[in-house]
């Protein structure tokens, strides 16, 4: 577990981006919280490697649901698609490869 922007984000390897072992790149820098418990990961197999229950997708494009690893400024889920991959609050540029694995963490409703 790490501590970004004040918020706990749990994992494999967390680092202080919300980089972990399975997702290390420069542009790897967002957590999701995850609708079915509200704890940060930095992707969906450090939630299935870490919590004791089934991973469930956010249905709400109001919720406020990323986490910028640079800044720790939250999004909600809307601001999220809408950012073309960079931080809105202080520029850093996410992974578009993220977007491979929208159905883990949204709802085909709010994509």
């Amino acid at each position: 577990m790490e501590v970004v922007g004040g918020r706990e984000v749990y994992g494999v390897d967390v680092g202080v981006e919300t980089r972990c072992a399975h997702y290390d790149s420069d542009v790897d820098v967002i957590a999701i919280r995850f609708a079915c418990c509200g704890e940060y990961y930095p992707c969906y197999e450090c939630h299935e490697a870490v919590a004791d229950h089934e991973a469930a997708v956010w249905e709400d494009a109001s919720a406020r649901a990323v986490l910028c690893g640079v800044c720790g400024g939250e999004l909600t889920v809307s601001e999220y698609f809408a950012c073309e991959n960079t931080c809105p609050d202080c520029g850093a540029d996410f992974n578009p490869g993220c977007r491979r694995h929208y159905d883990r963490y949204f709802s085909p409703d709010v994509r």
